[in-house]
């Protein structure tokens, strides 16, 4: 379950934190997905939470994470795990979480994630972007910063999905035809910070009943990305969004560009997991160049 290397070293690495007393008792698998493998240690001081890949596959991937998930613990606007440590053992690169054991969401979930998150945008920035690159899924995120969204959404989340995905001309033409219109599309606002990858997948509920924020892309953008993941695959209910509103007022129309902040990961998962979700992205592409 976790080669017996890095368990070792793990343990190691826990006993100089927490007492060289401390000893791994039970390994306990969480599920993971394609990219990393997960598991619950659980301790003589209490469980944690491990996270490890192939070193040699996505190289920072776990540095990377533990800066975003640091940046989003720094807000202090919404539950974010704390992280131990990360590093590499041998093979394999690995992340050290606090384990937060999960729960039933309490009746006032959604609207307390809701306001939370409307707070968690309200934390801003000079510039779109962030102070270094990290990954969305297994793919790179370039953040490079830029004073204007419009231009910050098509060059660092657009146009490097499209060139990998080496689509048809015809979809080329119809993403530099979008790319024209984008700045008249959205309404100027100050830079937020985004947890950048959040949908139903990417947050769970702690003992006590509050959300708990996981996996994040994070990045200083237009907080409607976020809104607009939130839509994606579904799952949120309508007194999160009310709440949101309530907090922090969208703009108007903002229903009608879930569509465009979508496209940057519809085109994600085209170049993630192949063509079947191309036909979802050619139909924004015509509603809105056609």
């Amino acid at each position: 379950m976790v080669p017996s290397g890095l368990r070792e070293f793990t343990q190691e690495l826990l006993g100089r934190k927490y007492g060289s007393a401390l000893k791994i008792e039970r390994v306990l698998p969480t599920g993971g997905g394609s990219i990393n493998r997960t598991v619950q240690l659980q301790t003589t001081e209490g469980s944690f939470f491990l996270k490890f890949n192939d070193a040699q596959l996505y190289p920072r991937m776990f540095e990377l994470e533990k800066r975003g998930l640091e940046v989003l613990r720094q807000a202090n606007e919404i539950l974010i795990p704390e992280v131990i440590e990360c590093g590499e053992a041998g093979e394999f690169a690995f992340l050290l979480l606090e384990y937060i054991d999960s729960g039933i969401q309490r009746r006032e979930f959604w609207e307390d994630f809701g306001l939370s998150l409307a707070r968690l945008h309200k934390c801003s920035s000079t510039t779109y972007g962030l102070d270094h690159d990290n990954y969305i899924g297994s793919l790179e995120q370039s953040n490079a910063p830029y004073k204007s969204w419009s231009e910050f959404f098509v060059a660092e989340r657009l146009a490097p999905q499209v060139r990998m995905a080496q689509l048809s001309s015809e979809i080329v033409g119809m993403f530099t035809k979008l790319y024209e219109k984008v700045d008249a599309l959205f309404p100027e606002e100050q830079p937020a910070l985004l947890h950048g990858d959040l949908w139903s997948g990417n947050y769970m509920t702690s003992a006590d009943g509050a959300a708990v924020l996981i996996d994040p892309a994070v990045y200083y953008g237009h907080r409607e990305m976020d809104i607009g993941m939130t839509k994606l695959f579904g799952g949120f209910s309508e007194g999160f969004y009310a709440a949101y509103n309530s907090a922090y007022p969208m703009e108007a129309g903002w229903e009608t560009r879930v569509d465009i902040c979508n496209l940057y990961p519809l085109m994600v998962h085209v170049n993630l997991f192949g063509g079947s979700y191309l036909s979802q992205v050619t139909s924004i592409l015509r509603k809105y160049t056609g």
